[in-house]
Formats: C-alpha cells, structure tokens, sequence
C-alpha cells in the first residue's frame, strides 16, 4: 500500500467526529481517487497498526484505539487520569448507581424484558429504563414471545461509544470486575465521583434554601 495513504488515513481517523471503520475510510479514498485503487479494509487494519508502533516509538500520549465498531484517536491510559481531571463532559452525562446497575444487567443479559430486569433488581425501573432510552444507551430491540409479549431492551453503538468498547465481547468478565473494584486508581476515582455527587447535591440544596427564602 501506498505510504501516502497512512497520512490520508491518519487525517479522516482525525476529522471523524465519531468513530469511523475500515469501511468507510475505505469509500472516502475510493469516492477521491477511483474505484480501482488497489486497497482493502485489511490494508487500513495494517495501516493503523503501523499508526500505532509509531507513536509508541515516539512515546506520544496518543493512539488510535478500535470503539463501537470503527476507529478514534484517544489518549493513553496512563494519562487519562490528568485528561478526565479537565474534562466536564463526563460529568454532565454522568449516570446514577442505579442507571449503572441497570445498564450492566441490560449489557450482560441482552435481549432482556422488563420484567426480567425488574426481577433481578428488585424494584421498578420505569424512569431508569426511560432515562437511558433518551441518553441512547439502551434501544427497544424487539419483543418478547413470552406472555403479554413484552418489549426487549439491548445496549447501542452510543453505549459502545459511551465506555469505550470495540463491541460487546470487550466486556469484562465477571472476575475482571472483580479485580477492577480492587484497583487503587477505580477506588479514587470513585471516591472523586461520590464527592462531586455530595458537593453538587449540597449546591442545590443551598440554591433551593435561598429560591424558599426569596419567596418568603
């Protein structure tokens, strides 16, 4: 393959707002330079991995990492920790213990009703289940053929885009959770999430003292 190609590559990874597959660089160059370029999705494939020993080489911060079915540049692992420090996105999209719970059961569980669901976590899940259909996390998938035919729920590309994952079989195993909770670094990060969650529910609380207040 053509070494321009991997700058051509490189770029269209790059410009993508969202991650962008084999496939679709493969149609951006042929719709540019012709049907008959002598290229595959396998040549990308090779291409990106050439991508990636570079940057290791030059010990950038950067990578081209395999999410929700395509490719995006992302940063390190080892830096992430100082990236997610500046970041507020996360923080806006950020999803409830209970969200979370009921997102990890759809994952594993896929296709699932809601009656299964609910059974599993022993409460209602209507406002969970509706706020996830909004962020599209989760999709209705089809019905179920059981009694009353209920709808089944599965996880989106969004959900693979939300947390990283190439597709569904990048999900931890269950002993991999296990081992992830005992990590130092999930334990501070999490200790960072429940302080924020505090900080910010004792911000509203002030605001709504001081709007009872004004009224009185």
């Amino acid at each position: 393959m053509d070494k321009v190609y991997n700058s051509v590559i490189e770029a269209l990874i790059f410009a993508s707002d969202e991650s962008i597959s084999a496939a679709e660089i493969l149609k951006a160059i042929k719709e540019i330079d012709g049907e008959d370029i002598s290229l595959s999705t396998e040549d990308i494939d090779n291409c990106i991995n050439e991508l990636n020993e570079k940057y290791n080489a030059q010990d950038m911060s950067i990578n081209i990492m395999k999410i929700a079915h395509g490719y995006v540049f992302a940063t390190k692992p080892e830096v992430g920790k100082y990236v997610g420090f500046l970041s507020t996105e996360k923080s806006k999209r950020r999803l409830s213990q209970a969200a979370l719970e009921t997102l990890a059961i759809i994952a594993y569980k896929q296709p699932i009703t809601k009656p299964e669901l609910e059974a599993i976590r022993g409460v209602n899940s209507d406002y969970i289940l509706n706020m996830l259909l909004e962020k599209n996390l989760i999709t209705i998938s089809g019905r179920s053929d059981s009694v009353g035919r209920p709808l089944l729920y599965g996880t989106t590309e969004e959900f693979l885009r939300y947390f990283g994952l190439f597709n569904l079989s990048d999900l931890p195993k269950p002993r991999e959770i296990e081992e992830i909770m005992k990590d130092e670094d999930f334990i501070e990060q999490k200790q960072k999430i429940l302080m924020n969650g505090i900080e910010e529910n004792l911000e509203n609380d002030v605001k709504e003292d001081d709007n009872a207040d004004s009224i009185e």
